[in-house]
């Protein structure tokens, strides 16, 4: 169909994008008869489509700012030709579309007369077709209509195939306007990406595709480390030699998260990827002084700099997370008031991802990356000289630095009961070193270790969600501080409503931390860790 905005003549495809999180959810929608007042127009269909995307070896299509398809269905090929996708403002997306007859080779000239394939042509020149990736997808569609308009609604599986094995895998869900007005689409996807079982697709399926071929192309150049499940640290080990263990099993998480993070679909894969550089940064912190300082210094910098942009996203995936579930419970109107603080985190989220992606293509990053699996596979480099009379196992320094440890954290003790936010959150801090300090020698301590950690854990996610309350409250405030004269008074309103929500949680957890903190600051705690460390 032709809509105002797109050249004289030239079709327009406005169609709502959704990553689906839950597919239950987009399956029940498809199961119904009626879509925000629309009735169902047919019986549910199951379609299997082959879609092979194409350029030429410099690009020419995308250079013009268009993309080249060839879609096969039921034995039918057709060729699109569209204009690339534009970063979208929300779930809807709109782009010029051409479709013509094909055939399944790539010799454009072959192909029945269109102006899809006149427009190939035209860019291409006598340069030849390569395939850029293949999308094998699996569509539930449905259509919904009334008099005026018509929606085809399509549950998307799509599997990335690339040099003939899939690469990687995805669910969207797209609702296409065939005819009628735009407002009922955009208020589809107002809905449904208020909805957690579903996200604003912001890329195309070609820039996902893309994403998880070069995804898999840094996979098998990325350098890898052979560890078990666990670091399998001995009692009678050398402490170097048991910290380089440790560091090789949470070195290789984080290479196992860098794709993932890198193509930022998952906030589980940022995640994961952060915690990993945490405790690498903690086990330099228990483990560090076996090493020569001078000779691993440039192991330690680069991954603080990677830690601190991993840990800008993560902040905002947060934050971001903590606004959305509290939005769900709003009623529709307060919702929509709510939605400038969304979309101000989003923006904040989207400069700290590309400034991450910057972090990851620096050369000095790669660099590290390759030093750092030299270091962890060459066991004696970088270690410390020391006289043979000087303790050097784990059996005898790890029980000193485990008391130290839970000294710091005892230590607020007396002040518990009464401590400000900022003491709790650093509690927290010592609470989290003495945990990776017994999860670090895990194997060594023995299974009477595990209830201690459980217990440190228990405080440590309290005094975490302590923590997240206090820095939502404290974004909400500064964005209304900042932003006051350009909000409506029910914007104000809606999130001065979170602000206090914020707040009135922040005082619950500051009440009820004596009880996880009683779990590790009781006599019961402390004999019980004696006994683990003695057990050395």
């Amino acid at each position: 169909m032709t809509h105002a905005g797109a050249a004289p003549g030239t079709p327009l495809e406005i169609e709502l994008k959704l990553e689906v999180r839950d597919r239950a959810v987009a399956r029940r929608m498809l199961a119904a008869d009626d879509l925000d007042g629309l009735s169902a127009a047919e019986p549910l269909r199951t379609i299997d489509v082959v879609d092979r995307y194409l350029d030429t070896a410099d690009r020419a299509l995308e250079h013009a700012g268009r993309v080249a398809r060839l879609r096969r269905v039921d034995g039918v090929t057709v060729v699109t030709v569209k204009s690339l996708a534009t970063p979208a403002a929300g779930a809807v997306h709109r782009r010029e579309e051409l479709e013509g007859p094909a055939l399944p080779k790539l010799t454009p000239a072959d192909w029945p007369p269109s102006e899809a394939r006149s427009i190939v042509l035209e860019l291409t020149g006598e340069a030849p077709l390569e395939e850029l990736v293949t999308l094998r997808q699996r569509r539930r569609v449905r259509r919904y209509g009334d008099a005026e308009t018509v929606i085809e609604l399509s549950l998307d599986r799509v599997s990335v195939v690339h040099d003939g094995r899939a690469v990687g895998r995805f669910v969207e869900l797209e609702a296409e306007l065939r005819s009628g007005s735009e407002a009922l689409l955009a208020g589809l996807g107002d809905r449904l990406s208020a909805d957690p079982a579903f996200a604003p697709a912001r890329e195309s399926k070609l820039e996902r595709a893309l994403a998880a071929v070069e995804r898999a192309r840094r996979e098998a150049a990325r350098p890898h480390l052979a560890v078990g499940k666990t670091p399998g640290v001995a009692a009678t080990d050398a402490m170097a030699e048991a910290g380089r263990k440790v560091m090789a099993l949470h070195f290789e998480r984080l290479l196992a998260r860098e794709a993932g993070t890198r193509e930022g679909h998952d906030p589980e894969e940022l995640h994961q990827m952060r915690v990993a550089t945490r405790r690498l940064r903690a086990a330099w912190r228990v483990f560090g002084g076996a090493f020569d300082p001078a000779r691993v210094r440039r192991l330690r910098r680069p991954l603080r700099d990677v830690a601190a942009a991993l840990g800008a996203v993560r902040d905002l995936d947060v934050l971001l997370e903590d606004a959305l579930a509290y939005r769900a419970t709003l009623r529709d109107s307060d919702a929509t008031a709510f939605a400038p603080l969304i979309a101000d985190l989003e923006g904040r989220r989207e400069i700290a991802r590309r400034e991450l992606g910057d972090a990851l293509d620096e050369p000095a990053y790669g660099r590290w990356l390759h030093a750092s699996v030299t270091f962890l596979t060459s066991p004696g480099r970088g270690v410390r000289e020391m006289p043979a009379t000087e303790p050097q196992r784990v059996r005898d320094l790890a029980p000193p630095q485990i008391w130290a440890a839970y000294g710091r954290v005892i230590a607020y003790d007396g002040v518990v009961g009464s401590a400000d936010v900022p003491t709790l959150h650093a509690l927290r801090i010592e609470g989290k070193r003495l945990r990776y300090s017994l999860e670090f020698a895990r194997e060594a301590l023995g299974p009477d270790v595990a209830p201690l950690i459980e217990r440190i854990t228990a405080l440590q996610d309290h005094l975490g969600r302590l923590h997240d309350a206090d820095v939502a409250a404290a974004a909400a405030r500064e964005f209304l501080a900042g932003h006051r004269r350009k909000l409506r008074p029910d914007q104000r309103a809606a999130i001065g409503a979170f602000v206090e929500a914020r707040e009135t949680e922040l005082r619950r957890l500051v009440r009820s931390a004596g009880r996880p903190w009683r779990g590790v600051a009781g006599v019961a705690f402390r004999r019980r860790l004696g006994r683990v460390l003695a057990g050395l």
